[in-house]
């Protein structure tokens, strides 16, 4: 037998990792892993409680109950000719799906680091995990929102999509990139400065009304001063939550600039978010 002949290493562990690594190679041989973690996030996410997979619907319903009575009925905010209660359904289930993949996502480190101590697998599994998982909430919220839209189609209202309906996928990967990145760079942050975790319910709360989901962006500009409605229009959540009601509702007009100025942001805070993450998840375990 020769002496000189290396051994080969089947798999390699180190510290020394590229600026932007995410291994699909090693993600796809992990793929068990992050299936397994797929359906623990949806099993366990209402197993002890009463209703199950139904606070799926009655959570966006009755939030969109309240938007409708709140600022529709006491408020007089207008929805372009579109019934209120579908209108403010169609902005919570697309803030929804974004609001859950970064709450999710934004304690990542903290929640999995006895897991994370002990064996080793691709960190980025369990945040990619959370947003597949939230594809489930998703569909179904859709699913809801299509209930009352043929409900509402059935008794004469003029409603129809427009013809960017094509683009609903993408701005369904448009809200996971945004999601993913914010949640990768709070999680990562987290792991120094625990305050952060107490900002990110007060932060997500506040962001959900300058994103223009209880109202269209017309609205914002006819009432609000010159400087939030700036600053509500060009926030790029805004520009998925009006281009979401607009594929659907056809209401407003689709900004290609919009699109993908919002397109271009998002892919932006990935990379940053994967950058961040990737070099946190070399020392966190000393901090956490």
């Amino acid at each position: 037998m020769n002496t000189d002949q290396k051994d080969q290493w089947l798999y390699t562990i180190s510290s020394k990792r590229k600026l932007i690594d995410l291994n699909f190679k090693e993600i796809w041989r992990y793929k068990d892993l992050l299936i397994l973690f797929v359906k623990r996030d949806i099993t366990t996410l209402y197993k002890q409680t009463i209703l199950g997979p139904l606070w799926y619907l009655i959570q966006p319903l009755f939030t969109s109950v309240v938007f409708t009575l709140v600022f529709n009925n006491l408020g007089a905010i207008k929805t372009e000719g579109i019934p209120p209660l579908l209108f403010n359904l169609a902005g919570i289930t697309a803030w929804n799906y974004f609001k859950q993949c970064l709450s999710g996502t934004s304690s990542t480190f903290k929640k999995n680091a006895n897991i994370f101590g002990k064996v080793y697998f691709p960190r980025v599994i369990m945040p990619i995990s959370i947003i597949i998982s939230n594809l489930l909430k998703f569909s179904i919220q859709v699913v809801i929102f299509v209930g009352f839209y043929i409900y509402y189609v059935s008794i004469g209202k003029d409603i129809q999509p427009s013809s960017t309906l094509w683009l609903f996928p993408v701005y369904i990967i448009v809200m996971a990139l945004l999601g993913l990145g914010v949640g990768m760079i709070i999680s990562s942050l987290t792991t120094k400065y625990r305050d952060i975790t107490v900002l990110v319910g007060f932060a997500l709360q506040l962001l959900m009304y300058m994103s223009a989901v209880p109202y269209p962006v017309s609205e914002a500009k006819k009432k609000f001063p010159e400087m939030v409605a700036t600053l509500v229009e060009y926030n790029p959540l805004t520009q998925v939550i009006e281009g979401f009601r607009h594929m659907l509702l056809g209401i407003g007009e689709f900004n290609l600039i919009g699109f993908l100025y919002t397109l271009g942001i998002s892919i932006i805070l990935f990379i940053l978010g994967l950058i961040i993450f990737n070099k946190t998840e070399k020392t966190f375990i000393d901090t956490v």
